[in-house]
């Protein structure tokens, strides 16, 4: 059952390691006025920015963030990633707990709660960062490649809490020749290498068991795939809404 938010400007980027997920982030507009949250261990960005860090010790402290918004003069806030910050949760909450079964409950209830009521009263653009794995469906007996939770969370999926999820991928220049457009620039460095990092706005027949969506109408065909700018989706989100 998908959750249903007021914000708008809400993105899931998720994808497998180093394929540019931290680095779509590079070009956001007015950085001062970004709240990057990270839950990776002090993890650095992959460039120099002017955003508002904040090392993330506690997966409560992200509460804490969106109830700063106002007061920081916050544009957009960053969660990277919704993985680690799952993680988190469950080594500091989950696995001392006595009562596992309530703990459990509650490791689900900490992202409806953040989502619900966090997420959804705020204007600021929200976006989430997210490791993808590849899981069997034994029902299916299919590969699917999702975000990978535990407890209840992973049989409704992280996912269904987003209408808007683009995939980072790292993909050959000879498939990106059908997908033409004024978002998808190929550098000089790009051509030598023979691949570029890209984002995938929509699903392909080759990646049918993934979890990328966006709300009708928002990509064109020719827009499958774009360059792994962040600012581009944002930009697209506010118009579309």
């Amino acid at each position: 059952m998908s959750t249903a938010l007021e914000n708008d400007h809400l993105v899931l980027v998720s994808g497998k390691s180093a394929t540019g997920k931290s680095a779509s982030l590079r070009d956001l507009k007015d950085p001062e006025g970004v709240m990057y949250l990270n839950t990776e261990n002090n993890k650095k960005l992959p460039f120099k920015s002017k955003f508002q860090e904040f090392k993330v010790l506690d997966p409560l402290q992200i509460y804490e963030g969106f109830d700063n918004i106002e007061k920081l003069n916050i544009n957009t806030i960053v969660v990277d990633t919704l993985t680690y910050m799952m993680d988190m949760y469950e080594s500091q909450y989950v696995l001392p707990s006595t009562n596992t079964m309530k703990a459990w409950g509650e490791y689900a209830q900490f992202l409806k709660k953040m989502m619900a009521h966090y997420v959804a009263r705020t204007e600021a653009n929200v976006i989430f960062l997210a490791h993808t794995s590849d899981i069997l469906n034994e029902k299916e007996m299919a590969m699917e490649t999702m975000v990978k939770v535990k407890g209840s969370l992973m049989n409704q999926g992280v996912e269904s809490f987003f209408s808007t999820i683009v995939s980072t991928k790292k993909v050959p220049l000879q498939t990106l020749e059908a997908y033409k457009n004024n978002w998808l620039v190929i550098t000089d460095e790009e051509e030598m290498l023979g691949f570029k990092y890209v984002f995938q706005t929509k699903l392909t027949k080759e990646t049918v068991n993934e979890r990328i969506r966006s709300p009708l109408g928002m990509w064109d065909n020719s827009e499958t795939y774009i360059d792994n700018n962040m600012q581009h989706v944002i930009d697209r989100l506010r118009s579309y809404y």
